[in-house]
């Protein structure tokens, strides 16, 4: 069984490292409408529309992953590049940006450092 659960550009998402519990995908597709006098509008398929997928899951350091993991999601992100997204089985899932990544902490230490760290990171499909 493969440890990889994910990969974006050369970040992997893993057993024993950042995982995820939830991969969400929408999807949607474009039809134009245009209005007709005493009929109802003329529709009329575009091609594909906007893709996006969300991704949460936890970090506890104490028993898999580190917080740097969560700070090189961060670097990525910052950097605005488009980054190919794959499933551990090696299907390509497309091309991607990192649009936003939420961060809750719970169970603080001292220092302030989560013992728990949930996430989660909106991502939007880039290629055609």
């Amino acid at each position: 069984m493969p440890d990889k659960l994910l990969t974006l550009g050369m970040f992997v998402f893993g057993m024993g490292r950042l995982n995820y519990q939830e991969f969400e995908r929408r999807t949607s597709w474009k039809h134009g409408k245009t209005p007709r006098f005493g009929a109802r509008d003329a529709g009329q398929f575009l091609g594909p529309g906007e893709q996006s997928i969300t991704i949460t899951g936890l970090l506890v350091p104490e028993i898999y992953g580190s917080y740097g993991e969560i700070e090189r999601l961060h670097e990525m992100a910052g950097t605005g590049e488009i980054y190919p997204l794959l499933l551990g089985t090696g299907e390509v899932l497309g091309e991607f940006r990192v649009l936003g990544i939420d961060e809750r902490w719970r169970t603080l230490m001292g220092g302030g450092r989560p013992r728990h760290l949930d996430f989660s990171m909106d991502l939007d499909r880039a290629d055609g």
